[in-house]
């Protein structure tokens, strides 16, 4: 008797399109660099670091090391229901394609994910924001922090690479300890995982009824935005560490020119809605331009590098089920909440350089052809250097 082959119906093969394969990167991005573009129409762009120090404050108030009467919920506060929504939104896409799983890594990758976050709060205080805020979002603002930001990014992620590579040389039994995973499904078929992800999406399209008939529709925009991004980024895994680390690393630069082409898109976009007045020509633009975008950068890049996430990597990579990164999230907010408070005490947050707004140097025109000029500059260095790999470190 013949072996009878059962093809797949059409909403399973719909189904595989979507959640059976990644996204390709670089459309992914620029879906990113739009949604961006939205969410400054809709309030201000987009962030995480507020929401971890938000979270951070939330902790240290709750064990009475701080005391701050103003503080909001991470429930409300915007920043933090935009982390929350992309944490619960990678979750629902890892486990719609079956890639959920809890994934402990050995002692010495725990401890570079602690040192890492640590390492990005600072980072991310000094150069107001985290890699999304303080680079992405506020060069896309024509802000020159955010220029200096993107050149301690990448001098911060080289030095870490180095590190990386000086440790297997002279240190190999620090991440080669045990680690384990659990949950990970095992099954070709459709498992538990798919249904449990409709489960939590239908879940997340709910809440911002709530939060709505409560008075809270502002809430409810945010964390629509965040499970937008969240699922992007898992089905995507477009990645800004790997933007910033692939060049030095492996030569791969197409995380880098997705990066790049999602700039230039929230930039255009950005541009015409200040240049109309329909936002703040001030709008993200930070006192950070030289020392605290350049020192902040670089801290927050050799911190990314060694936690394996970066402010909207961290949270993605966590809802897909890394320990590793549930401690980088948790020491990042913990760092950013104390060293906000130091600086906040010292006044030093005051003297971290100026608010530089490129039109007001050089015009619209030319402050936007800038942007473009460097991105493409980002864009062209990252292809060469994929076929030469001259900067390549391994």
């Amino acid at each position: 008797m013949a072996h009878v082959t059962r093809e797949p119906g059409a909403l399973r093969e719909h189904y595989d399109v979507v959640f059976g394969q990644p996204w390709p990167v670089i459309p992914a991005a620029l879906l990113v660099g739009t949604l961006n573009v939205f969410l400054f129409t809709f309030d201000r762009p987009w962030t995480a670091s507020d929401g971890f120090r938000n979270w951070g404050d939330w902790l240290l108030q709750s064990l009475g090391l701080l005391h701050r009467p103003d503080l909001v919920s991470p429930f409300l506060y915007s920043g933090s229901v935009l982390n929350l929504g992309l944490l619960m939104g990678a979750l629902a896409a890892a486990l719609l394609g079956q890639e959920f799983a809890i994934r402990v890594a050995p002692w010495g990758e725990l401890c570079k994910g602690g040192v890492g976050g640590l390492l990005m709060g600072l980072g991310a205080n000094l150069a107001f924001g985290c890699n999304i805020g303080g680079f992405f979002s506020a060069v896309a603002a024509l802000s020159m922090s955010g220029v200096a930001m993107m050149l301690g990014l990448g001098i911060g992620s080289y030095l870490g690479l180095k590190y990386l590579l000086w440790e297997i040389e002279r240190w190999p039994g620090l991440s080669m300890g045990k680690s384990f995973t659990l949950w990970a499904t095992r099954s070709s078929g459709l498992g538990w995982q798919p249904v449990l992800g409709l489960l939590t999406l239908l879940m997340l399209l709910s809440l911002p009824f709530l939060y709505s008939r409560r008075g809270y529709a502002p809430q409810a925009g945010f964390l629509l935005f965040g499970v937008t991004f969240g699922m992007v980024f898992q089905r995507s895994r477009f990645c800004l560490v790997r933007a910033f680390r692939e060049p030095f690393m492996t030569g791969e630069g197409e995380h880098t020119r997705a990066a790049a082409l999602a700039l230039i898109l929230s930039m255009i976009g950005f541009a015409i809605l200040k240049a109309m007045d329909l936002k703040d020509s001030t709008d993200w633009v930070f006192p950070g331009f030289w020392a605290g975008g350049l020192v902040g950068g670089l801290l927050f890049g050799l911190g990314m590098v060694l936690a394996g996430g970066c402010g909207a990597g961290s949270i993605w990579r966590a809802g897909e089920g890394h320990v590793k990164l549930w401690v980088a999230v948790a020491f990042f907010a913990v760092g950013g909440s104390l060293s906000r408070f130091i600086l906040v005490q010292t006044q030093f947050l005051q003297k971290l350089g100026t608010a530089v707004f490129l039109p007001n140097l050089v015009g619209w025109s030319w402050a936007m052809l800038c942007v473009v000029v460097l991105m493409l500059s980002w864009y062209v260095f990252a292809t060469w250097n994929e076929r030469t790999r001259r900067f390549s470190l391994t």
